[in-house]
């Protein structure tokens, strides 16, 4: 009798954690979707060429110089990175 109970007891509680597991995922994720938004504004876009990042954000704190093939540059900002392929930017992310 006492192990039906305990039984009953676990069945419920993994049922209760099974449909309650996505919604707390689905949140967290929706929360930092819209956490990104509100930064991705704030940063270069690809495709941007360097003179027009350093026209809109003024000149960095540190270049770094081109390395590989396609030479890849790195510019240091003080709440970003950006990216560039040759000339142009391919991405940029917060520090």
């Amino acid at each position: 009798m006492v192990s039906n109970a305990v039984y009953r007891m676990l069945c419920g509680l993994a049922v209760s954690l099974v449909l309650t597991g996505p919604a707390a995922a689905d949140t967290l994720l929706i929360e930092g979707v819209e956490a990104a938004k509100s930064t991705a504004t704030e940063r270069p876009t690809r495709g941007l060429s360097m003179g027009s990042v350093e026209a809109r954000w003024g000149a960095p704190v540190n270049r770094s110089a081109a390395v590989g093939q396609p030479p890849i540059t790195r510019w240091e900002y003080p709440s970003f990175f950006v990216y560039f392929e040759y000339q142009h930017v391919i991405n940029a992310v917060r520090r």
